[in-house]
């Protein structure tokens, strides 16, 4: 062209610079919409229910930012609406009602902040989002604390009457970041029948002791990423899960997990198809269940892969689901009348983990696990706690609790499992009733690999955490 030089090309960390400093950019150029100007105070203690909605029904510009100065924002449900992004900078926050007459009269609605039907809609700014979960509970106990539930309205039974904090439903293009949720009463952020939705550099703090109090729950919804977020919560923290469509192609990475539930379940919702999930470089801390398949409802799971998982697991109230179990995978009937799901292309690569209890592998005579492959994986099995072992946990529905001695791997009902490079490591010699590496029957477990597979005992001095000898077979 004219003999010039041509253009150098653009670096690609510069490339990668400027997609994540894009929404800044254009947040930049966008005019904002402070919910002061429209009446909100901001204290606390008074409704600005009337004057965030104004504020969001009144955006004309694509896209349009509510903000929303520093102050406490107590609200009943707000409503957004397509292009509508809220930015709550740090120093603010939006405070959830903790009345009946805050939601609406539909269960399916309870939300502190809910898009129905939305397009490029999202969450933002460095603030907080706070469901005054505490202010639920009946009872508070370190095992597990008792919720208020308003089933009384008709709207719901059970005892899971509460509130959600943050739901996108049938929504497209999602984004979530750069903001910290805290307290939910019940499920803190939802997805439902969302088409490209992006989570990032997001924080969820839900008490330790509270029951249902979900991190991030992907429902039916497709083309998800969430990447840099740190969950604290007491119930499951990133669970897909699906009722009445498909889920496929989530992805979640470079994230931390701490629970009382699982830290990944897929299901225990499971009518449909789970394909195509990657979760990549997670570090799970003191959790009862670390990576779980719950398959109860006749879906089947396919082309799931864990990679680059750290993981330890530890056992805390029975009344918990989980039995500090690294990695659960199971499939079997809810119900007497239920469908059975398979799973199916399953992998597990560079995971380690630190574990008061074995990996579980349980399919059912109708819905087998094929095709599981564990490579590069590190186990590491001592106890900590004083709860009891000696229990299998196939809850919710199934056979319950069941008595079975421990062991590094309990196997049954599958056809095609490879270990690659797998280490069993017992510390400090096995237990009593914990001295079996592999458990399972030949009559229900087929087409099995083992390839540099080991199993040994760690040693220690006495007052000394200095590693002394490793005793076993191959």
């Amino acid at each position: 062209m004219g003999g010039g030089a041509a253009a150098a090309p653009i670096p690609r960390l510069t490339a990668i610079t400027f997609l994540f400093l894009l929404p800044i950019v254009i947040q930049s150029h966008t005019p904002t919409i402070s919910v002061r100007d429209f009446g909100a105070i901001g204290d606390g203690k008074h409704y600005d229910t009337a004057a965030i909605q104004l504020a969001i029904d009144s955006c004309r510009t694509k896209p349009c930012y509510v903000t929303f100065p520093t102050g406490t924002y107590l609200t009943a449900t707000i409503f957004l609406k397509s292009n509508v992004i809220l930015d709550i900078p740090k120093g603010s926050t939006i405070l959830g009602g903790t009345k009946l007459e805050d939601y609406p009269k539909e269960f399916d609605r309870w939300y502190v902040i809910l898009a129905e039907n939305a397009r490029d809609v999202g969450i933002t700014g460095g603030g907080v989002v706070d469901g005054q979960g505490l202010e639920f509970v009946v009872k508070f106990d370190e095992r597990k604390n008792v919720m208020v539930s308003w089933n009384q309205t008709g709207a719901c039974s059970g005892d899971e009457c509460r509130p959600r904090l943050v739901g996108f439903l049938d929504s497209t293009n999602v984004r979530v970041w750069n903001v910290t949720f805290r307290q939910p009463a019940y499920w803190c952020l939802h997805i439902v029948r969302c088409e490209n939705t992006s989570i990032h550099d997001v924080s969820i703090y839900g008490d330790f002791n509270t029951p249902n109090n979900d991190g991030i729950d992907i429902e039916d919804s497709n083309n998800t990423v969430i990447t840099r977020c740190h969950i604290d919560t007491g119930d499951d923290a990133i669970c897909p899960k699906t009722y009445t469509s498909p889920l496929y192609n989530l992805t979640a990475t470079n994230s931390w997990i701490r629970t009382k539930s699982s830290a990944i379940k897929l299901g225990s919702a499971s009518w449909f198809e789970l394909n195509n999930l990657v979760f990549d470089n997670i570090t799970i801390v003191d959790s009862h269940r670390g990576l779980a398949l719950q398959i109860r409802d006749g879906g089947n799971v396919s082309d799931v892969t864990f990679s680059n998982i750290n993981i330890s697991t530890r056992y805390y109230d029975p009344s918990w689901w989980g039995r500090a179990e690294p990695i659960y995978v199971t499939t079997c009937p809810r119900h007497s009348d239920s469908s059975e799901g398979s799973i199916s292309n399953l992998n597990f690569v560079n995971i380690s983990a630190v574990s008061e209890n074995g990996i579980f592998l349980s399919g059912s005579k109708g819905g087998l696990l094929r095709n599981l492959r564990f490579i590069n994986v590190n186990l590491t099995y001592k106890r900590w706690t004083k709860y009891m072992g000696g229990l299998v946990d196939y809850r919710p529905g199934c056979q319950g609790l069941v008595n079975h001695s421990t062991a590094g791997i309990i196997m049954e009902h599958i056809d095609g499992l490879d270990l690659e490079n797998v280490n069993m490591r017992w510390f400090d010699g096995r237990t009593v009733q914990w001295d079996n590496p592999l458990d399972f029957r030949p009559s229900t477990v087929n087409n099995i690999s083992l390839l540099n597979f080991h199993s040994g005992v760690y040693k220690q001095r006495r007052g000394s955490s200095e590693q002394i000898s490793l005793v076993g077979s191959n």
